[in-house]
């Protein structure tokens, strides 16, 4: 997501702010990390051991009809959102920082905020 909100922080013209990006929905998230394959694929792994799929039936949530209890599990873990910093014009990020959108559901459209304020 990285060069997608990069590109919104160009055109607003803002030179000193913060940018928010919120994950608008209750199962997917938005994170900051370094941008490696074997990292991505820790978290995925990580994660399903912490919260798995599967026996649907473990999870109270799912009795409601649903079968997505582990993928709220997940976002919860992976947060809702990242502020970063806005300086010269640019994301202000440390050493290998990228922003990431994490999804763990699936089944419905989702979407993105951003929002910038500053000068």
């Amino acid at each position: 997501m990285t060069s997608q909100v990069e590109k919104i922080v160009e055109k607003s013209g803002i030179t000193e702010g913060f940018c928010l990006v919120n994950a608008m929905h209750i199962t997917a998230s938005v994170f900051i990390n370094d941008n490696e394959s074997g990292l991505h694929h820790d978290y995925e792994k990580w994660l399903e051991e912490l919260a798995p799929h599967e026996p649907v039936d473990q999870y109270e949530h799912n009795k409601t009809g649903e079968d997505n209890a582990d993928a709220h599990l997940k976002r919860q873990v992976m947060g809702r959102e990242v502020v970063v910093a806005i300086t010269n014009g640019r994301l202000d990020f440390g050493p290998w920082e990228q922003i990431f959108y994490g999804e763990f559901d699936g089944r419905r459209s989702k979407r993105v905020l951003v929002k910038l304020i500053g000068e």
